[in-house]
């Protein structure tokens, strides 16, 4: 019986999941600065509530990024001393094929499965979106079209344009950048999924291809993938950006 426990805190929301053939259990909850405090005890938690401990485990994934600079490093963290503690190895989940994968649950849910590309586009602050394409087989499983980098939403839109291929759009970019998005809207119109239903069930979804693919890796090579070297933005920037706000009509 395989046991996975998976574990995200790319983004504000914090993400466990517990799968094996007997039960799936999920948990997801304020994350931000709260993850790397409560991500161990509610891991701890979860196994508990399905009575597993965490020597039950044969490897634990963990959402690799891109996403929030604090909440990969509390992930990577995490899951290098859970895996270490336990002797386990580690699954590395791309934090964009989770927003994906969470697209096309819902898709099923509504009667409507997805085909074709996926486009994913998340909010990267700072003005800028992190973004990545994917497409799923037959089988539900993932593969990666063009890896993730970090975009102006004017040259997202415009690299949309320039391939000229319709798409699905998944990722909570498509609400803060609806203007800057706006000429390539025609690409992906009628098939966008701006919000997710559950990261954990995604999660859970991934962490169990990432093991049936055999994608394991040593504790030490759990790391995390940056797409932004910069990660913050000094203070005469934010002033500049809260002058240009204000000046704007």
């Amino acid at each position: 019986m395989t046991v996975l426990l998976a574990l995200d805190s790319s983004t504000e929301i914090m993400t466990l999941a517990l799968s094996s053939p007997a039960v799936e259990a999920l948990f997801e909850a304020e994350g931000g600065a709260n993850a790397s405090a409560r991500l161990v005890p509610e891991a701890l938690a979860l196994l508990a509530g399905a009575g597993l401990r965490l020597a039950d485990v044969d490897a634990i994934a963990f959402g690799r990024g891109p996403g929030a600079f604090t909440g990969l490093r509390a992930a990577c963290a995490v899951v290098q001393g859970l895996a270490f503690g336990a002797a386990k190895p580690v699954l590395a989940i791309d934090s964009l094929a989770l927003v994906a994968e969470d697209a096309r649950q819902q898709a099923a849910l509504a009667g409507a499965p997805l085909s074709g590309r996926v486009w994913v586009a998340m909010d990267a602050r700072m003005g800028e979106i992190y973004a990545a394409a994917f497409q799923c087989s037959a089988d539900g499983a993932w593969q990666t079209e063009q890896a993730a980098a970090l975009y102006k939403p004017a040259d997202l839109a415009a690299h949309w344009l320039s391939q000229g291929e319709a798409f699905v759009l998944a990722g909570s970019a498509l609400t803060p950048f609806a203007a800057e998005l706006a000429p390539a809207q025609d690409l992906f119109e009628g098939r966008a999924w701006p919000q997710s239903r559950s990261r954990a069930s995604a999660l859970a979804a991934l962490a169990r291809q990432a093991w049936a693919k055999g994608e394991l890796l040593d504790a030490a090579d759990a790391m995390p993938v940056y797409v932004r070297d910069k990660v913050a933005q000094t203070t005469q920037e934010r002033l500049a950006l809260r002058a240009a706000a204000a000046a704007a009509p």
